[in-house]
């Protein structure tokens, strides 16, 4: 039983019928755009060029700090962090019916285990240990750091989720939103040291996240209406961007259909280039199972919820 258990764990959640096939970002659709491409009379410069020369941007603080891939933000950059969360946070609880939550940024392995970070993509997390847990001499220390670890969150989808872990909810708490700003930390560093340039794929990193517990039957409908969520931040801030719905390839582990945001970033590349900046996600109930999450209708009987998740 355990062995089956550890194989099904590391299995994906399954594709909707209409995600498009494909095996990477190729196999991604364009779904539709807000804006255009603005022309410049000069040549736009990378967002680390400009941090750097202005001095609020910087990476070898850092370094001496924490190592490569975090960067110390100073002054009116710091500051400019901090008013762009506010402004979202605001965005979504007076406006779009979010919940705002401050949840822990240290989670134990089962909620990890919850979201589909565990078992698949533990190398990919930060872990941390009380230090009387590294006592030398210690025959089982491995087993025994992995039973009293805490993971760093990778992002605020996973306390947010398991917030209504091992519970059965009542139909008219539904749909529940909640959205945090919380640091979030990554371990994996990508591929080959691809897209790593300044703020690219930090090791830590500042980010709102959206969550919705709904029902089966609003899961679809819902996942539509957190798109729109996000996609008016960027449209008050009017940035140009189009909207790609995944491939099965390029999914999410947790996901059955996902749509991403790329803005349009003049200093990226040869003559700028999209960037995803958000991702929304439908999991159907697939996190549900995982966290034993459902809720119970008029005819009395429980249902597991569906999931969705969106930065």
């Amino acid at each position: 039983d355990d062995e089956l258990a550890r194989e099904l764990a590391a299995i994906p959640n399954l594709p909707l019928d209409d995600v498009p096939e494909g095996v990477d970002e190729h196999g991604n659709v364009q779904r539709h755009v807000f804006g255009k491409i603005r022309y410049y009379a000069f040549a736009p410069k990378p967002h680390d060029d400009i941090g750097g020369a202005l001095g609020f941007m910087d990476f070898e603080a850092a370094a001496k700090l924490s190592g490569a891939r975090f960067v110390v933000l100073k002054k009116g950059l710091a500051r400019l962090e901090r008013a762009i969360g506010q402004f979202m946070l605001d965005l979504h609880t007076n406006e779009h019916g979010y919940a705002e939550i401050n949840p822990p940024l240290l989670v134990r392995d089962h909620v990890m285990y919850g979201t589909g970070q565990l078992p698949k993509f533990e190398d990919d997390q930060f872990w941390a240990v009380k230090g009387e847990s590294l006592a030398a001499g210690d025959d089982n220390l491995l087993e025994k750091l992995r039973s009293e670890r805490l993971g760093l969150i990778p992002t605020a989808e996973v306390p947010l989720t398991n917030l209504v872990r091992e519970s059965i909810l009542d139909d008219k708490e539904l749909p529940m939103r909640l959205t945090a700003l919380t640091p979030c930390f990554r371990a994996e560093a990508g591929a080959a040291g691809r897209d790593t340039r300044g703020m690219i794929r930090q090791h830590q990193f500042t980010k709102v996240e959206l969550v919705s517990i709904t029902t089966p039957e609003n899961g679809k409908d819902e996942h539509e209406r957190m798109l729109a969520c996000a996609e008016e931040v960027l449209r008050r801030l009017d940035l140009h961007y189009r909207v790609m719905t995944l491939c099965a390839g390029d999914m999410g582990f947790s996901a059955q259909k996902t749509y991403d945001i790329e803005v349009w970033m003049p200093g990226q590349g040869e003559g700028g280039a999209y960037r995803e900046i958000s991702s929304c996600s439908l999991c159907g109930d697939f996190q549900a199972r995982r966290m034993d999450t459902r809720y119970r209708g008029p005819d009395g009987k429980p249902r597991f919820v569906h999931t969705l998740n969106g930065s």
